[in-house]
């Protein structure tokens, strides 16, 4: 199943970049460039999820929201896209019908995993089923089990997660604050602990299972990414 996804962005360049990142993932894209036009097409059809600005033309990102959710009462994902990064902002916006917010500029592993935990929390998108391996472990997404040569690893429900994510993009560097907002999928606010201790905890076990390899790296100043 090929899901569809409606970006409204008026800024032309942004919005090619984005049809771009999900078209190179396998979703199929339609393209509004300002409010008005995005009633207009959801008049049409009902796409799987929803990327909305915040700073339209004629109708703002905030009224789209809330037409989307009171007057149309749809239930499709809407993943915020803004430059505005205050607690107060992301925290309206949750409260008046979003389901993430994604803030500008923005990493493209960043806007596929929000998309596909979005898609994922809805009930539109299975899991990934195939096994995925690094090293001398595997990753078995369908039971949530992970193994270290041929040994089972007991993980909590975050370092799964933190895992899963590693193992999703290996080359990828993320931030702490990527990793807090991915996983614990709430606003980030300085809980630098919370993610170190996480990935302390996911190192140490990695590591008793196979303690001649190197799984997890630490970025200095940055965050972590696969060794």
């Amino acid at each position: 199943m090929q899901y569809t996804i409606m970006i409204v962005e008026d800024e032309t360049d942004i919005n090619r970049l984005l049809a771009r990142i999900l078209g190179d993932e396998g979703y199929r894209t339609v393209q509004a460039f300002s409010g008005t036009e995005a009633l207009l097409l959801l008049e049409r059809q009902e796409p799987d999820l929803i990327l909305l600005d915040l700073m339209l033309p004629g109708m703002a990102g905030e009224e789209l929201l809330m037409h989307i959710r009171e007057e149309k009462r749809l239930s499709t994902p809407v993943l915020v896209l803004s430059a505005k990064n205050a607690l107060g902002d992301k925290v309206a916006l949750l409260k008046n019908g979003a389901d993430d917010y994604i803030t500008k500029p923005f990493e493209p592993e960043e806007v596929i995993a929000r998309v596909q935990a979005a898609l994922r929390r809805s009930g539109s998108l299975p899991q990934r089923n195939l096994p995925i391996s690094y090293k001398n472990l595997t990753l078995y997404p369908e039971s949530r089990k992970v193994t270290v040569n041929g040994l089972a690893l007991s993980l909590t429900s975050h370092e799964y997660a933190l895992l899963l994510l590693f193992l999703q993009a290996p080359e990828k560097v993320f931030s702490r604050e990527s990793l807090y907002e991915l996983v614990w999928q709430n606003g980030y606010y300085g809980e630098n602990n919370t993610v170190n201790v996480h990935v302390s905890n996911l190192r140490r076990k990695i590591k008793e299972a196979d303690a001649l390899e190197e799984y997890i790296q630490t970025v200095y100043g940055i965050g972590f990414k696969l060794r």
